[in-house]
């Protein structure tokens, strides 16, 4: 079974699920980086591929893929260290890549490789679902997962029709516009969550916006399964990349305070 189906059957489960761009700021110092969102707790893994174009991340996440390209980042070396963080873990690992990537890999290819490594789902994030067929017909072939993002103005027709097609889970996005930190999440979003999970039983996981652990129990609580947290993490470590220890504690301590809010507000 997927390892992000078998995390969601869980009874009561709520899963934080950090990302991480893939080679940001350098290999070496990438992996140490994913090994501490680990040891803090993370309940599973959303790793970039670095993109020179990602239509879909905001200022924070861009700084975080060129930080990566320039310190010499590829696909080849992104599956490098997917393999070895691999070797050291058995939590789900999605990834998230943008589809020239892996058309310039070949779709079958591009599946085999991340089976190969241990991935278990794929969101190519500007890819459409009326094109989608050909990506979902790979990954399926070598069983991997797949997601789908569902927007806030999806109809609810179309949004059902990407959860059922997500076989990992289907990623719901809390705000309109790219990736980053917001202070505050539109109210409409916790609606929308108990809408789409009166509708479905299927995995839930939102992003987008999200900064502070208090706006993730409060989708928890809408339905939400997982939530997914990527431009607040990377932006209060950056102050900490040439200091290891202070940077790694900062990791920790962010995954922690998601999941001490999560058992405070449980209790």
């Amino acid at each position: 079974m997927n390892r992000f189906r078998r995390l969601f059957q869980k009874p009561n489960r709520k899963a934080f699920i950090p990302f991480w761009m893939l080679g940001d700021p350098d290999p070496d110092r990438s992996l140490l980086i994913i090994k501490a969102l680990l040891d803090g707790g993370a309940d599973a893994l959303e790793l970039g591929i670095p993109f020179s174009d990602p239509i879909a991340d905001g200022p924070t996440i861009q700084r975080s893929a060129q930080r990566a390209l320039a310190a010499g980042a590829s696909m080849d070396r992104a599956l490098e260290l997917l393999e070895r963080l691999r070797q050291e873990t058995d939590v789900p690992i999605g990834l998230l890549v943008y589809y020239n990537l892996i058309y310039q890999r070949g779709l079958d290819e591009f599946c085999r490789q991340v089976r190969d490594v241990g991935v278990d789902a794929v969101l190519a994030a500007d890819l459409p679902i009326e094109e989608s067929d050909g990506l979902e017909q790979s990954l399926r072939a070598h069983d991997v997962g797949c997601v789908h993002l569902v927007a806030p103005n999806t109809p609810p027709s179309r949004a059902l029709h990407l959860i059922e097609r997500s076989t990992a889970f289907a990623y719901v996005l809390s705000t309109f516009g790219t990736t980053g930190a917001r202070a505050q999440l539109d109210p409409s979003t916790e609606r929308r969550i108990r809408r789409l999970r009166a509708c479905t039983d299927r995995p839930l996981v939102v992003g987008f916006g999200i900064s502070r652990p208090d706006q993730a129990q409060a989708l928890y609580q809408a339905g939400a399964d997982g939530v997914i947290v990527g431009s607040a993490l990377v932006r209060s470590t950056e102050p900490y990349f040439d200091d290891p220890p202070a940077l790694f504690d900062a990791i920790k301590n962010f995954v922690r305070e998601f999941h001490r809010e999560e058992v405070r507000e449980s209790c």
